[in-house]
């Protein structure tokens, strides 16, 4: 790992630890999130941090990367997960800033199944941990 950019290993130690401790460093003010379940980016990091959180418990446990690839600026990875039996398949698209801070964070998941799964789990998730 050695040769990966700065800011795609500091998102594998968060992934690895599974702590989102860790994302307060990572994310810049104005990251932009998208999900494979939610129609509209959620702007910010409080957002983000709130998403990733939940997806942190919810895939974490089963989250493996299986291929990547990434430039100067960008990565590309691709995840398999189980969730609750169900296979998940998908790729985490990461796009990071010159002080090596994620602005951008797309989740897409395939197949239906599994997509209606993580939307399930990650909607008890977000709402056991909304205040």
């Amino acid at each position: 790992m050695a040769g990966q950019p700065p800011a795609l290993r500091a998102w594998h130690a968060v992934a690895a630890s599974r702590d989102p401790e860790l994302l307060g460093d990572l994310l810049a003010d104005a990251v932009e999130f998208r999900s494979p379940a939610v129609f509209r980016p959620q702007q910010g990091k409080e957002l983000a941090t709130w998403y990733l959180t939940a997806a942190i418990a919810v895939l974490g446990p089963t989250l493996r990367y299986v291929h990547e690839w990434y430039d100067d600026s960008s990565a590309v990875l691709e995840f398999e997960a189980e969730l609750d039996g169900v296979y998940v398949q998908g790729v985490d698209m990461l796009r990071w800033n010159s002080a090596d801070r994620l602005i951008s964070f797309t989740v897409m998941v395939r197949p239906m199944r599994g997509l209606e799964k993580l939307v399930e789990l990650m909607s008890r998730q977000l709402a056991a941990t909304q205040a």
